[in-house]
């Protein structure tokens, strides 16, 4: 079994407030969980209007697998224009860890 986790640090363009904030994460969030099936959350910033940290994660069997989904959610994020990649943090877990 492998596990591959992503976080993305992201700044945000024109919010001003929470709630603007929410309207631009939310959509982000439930695309990566609707389109390839990872776990995906807020998990960083929450008191931030500006700055987010989204985490995902995807099991699998097969580490060409895990690397093809962390690839493809990596570029989507990346393209998304509302926001600006600071950072990516990308691990691997496999059963001898």
């Amino acid at each position: 079994m492998y596990v591959g986790t992503l976080s993305f640090d992201l700044l945000l363009g024109d919010v001003h407030s929470l709630k603007e904030k929410r309207s631009v994460v939310r959509p982000i969030v439930a695309e990566l969980q609707r389109k390839y099936a990872v776990s995906a959350a807020e998990v960083d910033h929450m008191d931030l209007h500006r700055r987010v940290v989204i985490g995902l994660a995807v099991v699998s069997g097969d580490t060409a697998h895990v690397t093809d989904v962390l690839d493809r959610c990596e570029r989507l994020v990346a393209g998304r224009p509302e926001v600006e990649l600071l950072s990516v943090r990308r691990r691997l877990h496999g059963d001898d860890d």
